[in-house]
Formats: C-alpha cells, sequence, structure tokens
C-alpha cells in the first residue's frame, strides 16, 4: 500500500464531505419552499433538521467545534493529534460551506499545517 493513498483518501473523503455540507446549505437551508412549507407544518423532519442547523450556525459550534479540535490537534503529539486534525476538518468543512466562514478557515489551515508536519521523531534524527 502506497504511503500517499492514504492521505488520497481523506481529500477525496473531504470533497465530498464539502459537496455534501454545500447540498444541505442550498438544498434545505437556502431552498425558499422550506420557508413556507415550514412555516405550515414546523413538525416534518425536515423543518426541525432546518431549524437545529440554523441554530447550529448562530452559535457558530461548528466552527468553534473545529477551531478548539484543530488547536489541540496542533500540540497533542502522535496518533491522537492526527485524529484530532482530521476531525477538524470533518468539523470544518462543514463550517466553511455553512456561514461559519471566520473561525472555518482558520481551523482549516491550522488542521491542515498539522497533517502534514513531520513527526517529532524523524525531525531530530536529520
Amino acid at each position: 500500500m502506497s504511503r500517499r493513498l492514504p492521505l488520497v483518501l481523506l481529500l477525496v473523503l473531504l470533497l465530498l464531505w464539502l459537496a455534501a455540507s454545500y447540498g444541505v446549505r442550498y438544498g434545505l437551508m437556502e431552498d425558499g419552499q422550506w420557508v413556507g412549507l415550514c412555516l405550515d407544518e414546523a413538525s416534518r423532519w425536515q423543518c426541525q433538521a432546518r431549524s437545529s442547523l440554523g441554530w447550529l450556525i448562530h452559535f457558530k459550534a461548528l466552527g468553534w467545534t473545529a477551531l478548539v479540535a484543530a488547536l489541540l490537534a496542533f500540540v497533542v503529539p502522535g496518533r491522537l493529534g492526527r485524529g484530532l486534525a482530521v476531525l477538524a476538518l470533518l468539523a470544518g468543512f462543514p463550517a466553511l460551506a455553512l456561514y461559519n466562514t471566520t473561525l472555518a478557515v482558520f481551523a482549516l489551515v491550522i488542521a491542515g499545517l498539522r497533517l502534514v508536519r513531520a513527526p517529532r521523531d524523524s525531525v531530530s534524527a536529520s
């Protein structure tokens, strides 16, 4: 197995995740049909999901989650740090698509830097 295969698979997964996030944004949050429909039938699961996402967007929960995970990933060594960086990317891409761009951009940059950083033992050996 190639050393780069997990990185390529992660990149493909993140692109699909970003596309799904934009699908939710334009298909559920910005589509005008849901405004009238949710006004009449607020108990529908789509309206409940739209409402919950609205609260997540309002409180910037995805952006803060991504930023905290990215900052932790940057200081935590080893596999746990890499896992936190992936978690930050998984929370950062929907935050980027769902109106939390300021926090998401910083989180994505920090998490990306953490993922491409060389392990500490290989840095000290050279």
